[in-house]
């Protein structure tokens, strides 16, 4: 199943995503972190303890070879200059399967804090001016579209912070989305533009809420979001110890009790999900054909929607 973890600057999405994703992995699941955030943290909040940890070679810069790689031999892509991020994929493509043995997981995968980590890289000043960061975004979109992940494995993506996640189609890859609140007005401002536009696609969005001090806060949250509120989060000490990267918070059992059944919570959430690889694939074909229309098919010189394959069938079967 695909989680991502989105919400306003400073709400602990990152926080959350990696708590979530070493929650996971501790309990023995095949489980893929992203950090799909302009801010690289994720590696941090993975590690808690280590100044710098290890990171694997960032996709973004590497989108060129990720196009090479999942074009395959499909016909419809005439070269992977043609290829763009929300290109779909047809018979013919190279399709992975969740921490396989392609080079893309070879490269791009390293342990972090005993989970598998993916990074998108940071924006950085030879962007300034000339690039967009959903620009690196789109080997995460490609990535995601390519993979065909079973039942029982995860991949849990920190996306960019507040509705900015918007600017791509790939809010639409997910199985569950998860909106981390404060219990503030602000905290709940991203919540409202999110659902609006989740809205429009049938993408669920439940409310985790963070730093939850007392009933007030909880239930300011409930009087904001309603039955979209899922859990929350009580403020935790051993997230400010991770933060300060006291060696303690590699213990995972230290987690508040509160906190450890909230991320049980999101994981029965999430396994009651039911993959809808039409919808999935639906979506994919949208967006690439509002893509195509709006600037990459000027910009390729080439008819985009010709590279819809009508005859491809998505999920476990297209691996045959």
């Amino acid at each position: 199943m695909r989680i991502a973890f989105v919400g306003k600057g400073g709400s602990g999405k990152t926080t959350l995503s990696a708590l979530f994703a070493r929650h996971l992995a501790h309990s023995g699941a095949p489980v893929l972190a992203v950090d799909g955030d302009i801010n690289q943290h994720l590696a941090q909040a993975l590690a808690p303890g280590e100044d710098a940890p290890a990171t694997p070679p960032p996709l973004g810069p590497a989108l060129p070879a990720v196009k090479a790689l999942l074009s395959g031999t499909n016909p419809r892509i005439t070269s992977p200059d043609a290829m763009i991020k929300t290109t779909p994929p047809g018979r013919g493509s190279r399709l992975l399967r969740l921490l396989g043995d392609d080079d893309l997981h070879t490269r791009h995968v390293t342990r972090v804090g005993g989970v598998p980590l993916m990074v998108t890289g940071e924006f950085d000043e030879s962007d300034l001016g000339v690039a967009c960061y959903h620009s690196k975004l789109g080997a995460v979109e490609l990535y995601l579209g390519h993979l065909v992940d079973g039942p029982g494995e995860y991949v849990v993506v920190d996306m960019t912070a507040g509705a900015d996640a918007f600017a791509s189609g790939l809010f639409t890859r997910f199985d569950m989305t998860f909106l981390v609140a404060e219990p503030t007005r602000k905290g709940v401002s991203v919540y409202r533009q999110y659902r609006e536009h989740a809205e429009q696609f049938g993408i669920r969005v439940a409310v985790v809420g963070n730093k939850v001090t007392g009933e007030d806060d909880l239930l300011f949250l409930k009087e904001q979001v309603g039955d979209d509120l899922l859990t929350h989060l009580v403020q935790s000490d051993w997230v400010r110890a991770a933060e300060q990267g006291r060696a303690e918070t590699r213990v995972p059992d230290a987690l508040e009790p509160q906190n450890r059944h909230a991320l049980n919570v999101l994981r029965e959430t999430v396994d009651a999900q039911h993959r809808d690889w039409a919808r999935l694939h639906r979506h994919a074909v949208e967006f690439h054909l509002r893509n195509a229309r709006a600037w990459a098919d000027e910009r390729t010189g080439e008819d985009l929607a010709a590279q819809v394959d009508p005859h491809f069938v998505p999920g476990p079967a297209a691996l045959s």
